[in-house]
């Protein structure tokens, strides 16, 4: 798998020469490996465009032919027509593309055990996040979705139409972590019935990528991993569709900052209007759960403590669903896709009010992950102990407080005004000035309270146009 990545990745940094970032190789890559493996799977391909048709080519001939051949392909129904939808060619020169094709026409993919080819192009995700700066929105860190999957426990055998949805799924990450768990539970899917199977690879998972271009990578990566799912190309915080159908598991990182932000949605099943992303994904992760399902959400601090839309936010969530875990992430847990990004994971179950809050400080005096102390199981060891044994967190023994897991009683939430941004740990960072937090850390901070702030002038924004709206129509 290392060397597969190593000739992959070696050869992108000889294309930058070309005038082909990293995000464009990614997606050239796509186009082609995908033809490659359709022709080793016999996959229905337009004869004058499958993978032959690209080895045999050379010089200009190639080049004009390869546009041709996206252009085409574009129009295909299906899978076929979802990968190569919107497609372009970024070469300028033959030569490139032809050494390409040479690379990847070098291995039989198809005979590559799953694991193996699927890591390959995970490994050159994980690559291209690490690179480029703000591809971040793209990689989730695997080791936390691990982490949440294990907790989480999204098995299909719980009954015959179990779903799990992702709703932000950038590559596709979470689904892909839920499809592995199944497959270590079933002794890679020896103990399952040719109906539960076939069930898992074609009708199990679906998703929502608002940007084509990382929609086309969740198809090829889930593709990779023998994975058929229903990825929706749009806004999920918009009308459609895909806000009426219902899931049982629902696993998502929606993405953080105010890029697309300033506009409230125009869904009817949103009780609170409000212009913050991270606040209506709330909403529409609530509104999708099936009654009875469960969620895990990958959420920044701000939205535990804002004022204003975020604690009616908090107070219709507990109200509706039991919001029974929230863990602290270690600062760092992005690095280095987004390194100062401070990040919560909420565990919560719609259909049953919350009693109680479940708090898990693995932040404050934990060492802050870095580039060269990357995120590693190790991490959450100690959490996934603590959370136990029943996926809606009310594990058969119960739950005991630690000087790392607090409970929080709904009662002494309210107290707090909804304020679910509860520290009890000292920060011995803040008690020595040799040890204070790294400027990275401090800008993290400066950055949620300036979003924090931005989000309260949105709202005020909002109720003054509303108001001069009902002052015109009196």
């Amino acid at each position: 798998m290392t060397d597969v990545v190593g000739k992959l990745w070696g050869f992108c940094n000889t294309l930058r020469h070309d005038g082909i970032n990293y995000g464009d190789y990614i997606e050239q890559l796509t186009y082609l490996l995908f033809l490659k493996l359709a022709d080793e799977r016999e996959v229905p391909v337009p004869k004058e465009y499958q993978w032959s048709s690209l080895t045999s080519r050379s010089g200009h001939d190639l080049l004009e032919h390869y546009t041709r051949l996206l252009q085409a392909l574009s129009k295909e129904p299906g899978l076929l027509g979802d990968i190569f939808k919107g497609s372009l060619s970024q070469f300028r020169e033959p030569v490139n593309l032809k050494r390409l094709i040479t690379l990847i026409d070098e291995e039989e993919w198809s005979t590559l055990d799953v694991d193996l080819k699927a890591e390959a192009y995970e490994g050159l995700l994980q690559k291209f996040a690490a690179e480029q700066k703000g591809a971040g929105q793209y990689f989730t860190p695997r080791e936390a979705i691990r982490a949440v999957v294990r907790v989480m426990k999204p098995d299909i055998r719980e009954n015959v139409e179990f779903t799990i949805h992702d709703p932000a799924c950038g590559t596709g990450g979470f689904l892909i972590g839920a499809y592995e768990w199944i497959m270590s539970q079933t002794n890679e899917g020896a103990t399952l019935s040719l109906e539960e199977r076939e069930r898992l690879q074609n009708r199990t998972f679906s998703g929502a990528e608002i940007v084509l271009e990382t929609k086309r990578l969740a198809l090829m990566n889930l593709y990779l991993h023998e994975i058929v799912a229903d990825i929706y190309y749009g806004d999920s915080l918009a009308e459609g569709p895909h806000a009426s159908r219902r899931y049982d598991c629902v696993l998502t990182n929606p993405p953080f900052g105010t890029k697309g932000a300033g506009e409230v949605p125009n869904r009817d099943d949103f009780i609170v209007a409000t212009s913050n992303k991270q606040l209506n994904f709330v909403q529409h992760v609530m509104h999708v759960l099936k009654s009875g399902g469960r969620a895990a959400m990958v959420l920044p601090d701000n939205v535990l403590f804002e004022g204003g839309a975020g604690k009616k936010v908090r107070e219709i969530w507990m109200e509706d669903c039991d919001l029974h875990t929230i863990l602290r992430l270690p600062i760092g847990t992005f690095s280095p896709y987004s390194p100062g990004v401070k990040a919560n994971i909420a565990f919560f179950r719609k259909g049953v009010p919350t009693k109680e809050v479940w708090i898990y400080d693995l932040r404050t005096n934990i060492e802050k992950v870095t580039k060269g102390r990357p995120l590693t199981a190790s991490y959450f060891i100690e959490f996934e102990k603590a959370y136990g044994d029943d996926p809606n967190g009310h594990p058969k023994r119960g739950r005991t407080e630690t000087e790392r897991f607090r409970r929080f009683t709904r009662d002494e939430i309210r107290l707090r005004d909804e304020n679910l941004d509860i520290f009890w740990l000292r920060d011995e960072s803040l008690e020595s000035g040799e040890n204070l937090p790294d400027p990275e850390t401090i800008i993290s901070e400066i950055r949620t309270h300036l979003q924090t702030a931005q989000d309260a002038l949105d709202e005020l924004s909002l109720l003054l146009e509303n108001g001069r709206v009902k002052g015109d129509e009196e």
